[in-house]
């Protein structure tokens, strides 16, 4: 076994924090991942990773040493493809923000595909902060602003939003007009998974963005939930126009306070911050963004 093919095995189960997935998605025994990382620490002179019964976490050695495997496998890769002239191939893992997924990206990944044979994809969904390299996950599609630096951020889109209600909810408790008038009102409150607290609404007016948290006795920390929760008339929420096209097609939702609107929403691709970004995250990321702007 080559060096560089330890160093495979190494970033790989950091990446799952695992021996055995690292084997399995490399297709090969346990035992040799076993024996690769002690090949590995006999040579180096050092431990690279601390073993537990539940758990693999790489050492402070081991974390400066899986940092520059990156590097060096991220150039190997790139300098082989560009001899070769080789299009981009293997696996590519990503993970979407669930409704742009279905509503933007599913779509449209027949014909990505279709450009790109070679690669292969596993997407996963989620609304939570995903830590790429713990989870090996190679690049996201997220919405909202970044607090992340550590990240390479490319702006794909900003979306436009709306303050919408059930017209159900409106009959009941009537439309609001201004900011005051939300004392009065009810809405559904969009818990953030981060901080355990609801997101306040905002509004754009003539002296910039101002905030306003309505009283409210739902929760929810889904957008699905949050879409569902307004259209069965529990209170007022405030979500991309996109999302809820349908729905006010349909007249299951109105807009309110049209004139005051929430500020358009960031749409991100991230990817880790590499020297030599691979081909097929790049390719991907450059995909996602002409296809937000085309959209």
């Amino acid at each position: 076994m080559d060096r560089f093919h330890e160093m495979q095995i190494f970033v790989r189960i950091v990446a799952r924090r695992s021996f055995t997935q690292a084997a399995e998605e490399l297709m090969i025994p346990r035992a040799t991942t076993t024996n690769a990382i002690k090949r590995l620490e006999s040579r180096l002179g050092t431990r690279l990773l601390d073993r537990t019964t539940r758990a693999v976490a790489p050492t402070q050695d081991g974390a400066a040493y899986y940092e520059r495997c990156v590097r060096l496998l991220a150039d190997l890769d790139e300098a082989e493809g560009a001899f070769r002239g080789a299009e981009p191939a293997g696996l590519l893992r990503v993970n979407l923000q669930p409704t742009l997924a279905r509503h933007f990206v599913f779509p449209a990944l027949p014909a990505f595909l279709a450009r790109y044979p070679r690669l292969q994809l596993h997407v996963g969904e989620d609304d939570r902060l995903v830590d790429l390299v713990r989870e090996g996950v190679d690049c996201v599609l997220r919405v909202g602003q970044l607090q992340d630096s550590s990240m390479v951020a490319r702006r794909a889109a900003e979306l436009e939003q709306l303050t919408v209600a059930s017209p159900a909810y409106l009959d009941r408790h009537g439309t609001p007009s201004t900011l005051a008038d939300l004392a009065r009102h009810r809405a559904v409150h969009y818990v953030s998974t981060a901080t355990g607290r609801p997101y306040p609404f905002e509004f754009v007016t003539g002296s910039g963005i101002e905030l306003a948290t309505p009283p409210g006795v739902v929760s929810v920390t889904g957008t699905e939930a949050y879409t569902a929760a307004a259209i069965a008339g529990l209170g007022l929420v405030q979500v991309p126009r996109y999302r809820i096209a349908d729905q006010l097609a349909a007249g299951l939702l109105r807009p309110v306070l049209v004139d005051m609107p929430p500020p358009p929403i960031p749409v991100s691709v991230l990817y880790p911050r590499q020297r030599q970004l691979s081909a097929r995250v790049r390719v991907f990321a450059d995909w996602l963004v002409q296809l937000f702007r085309d959209s």
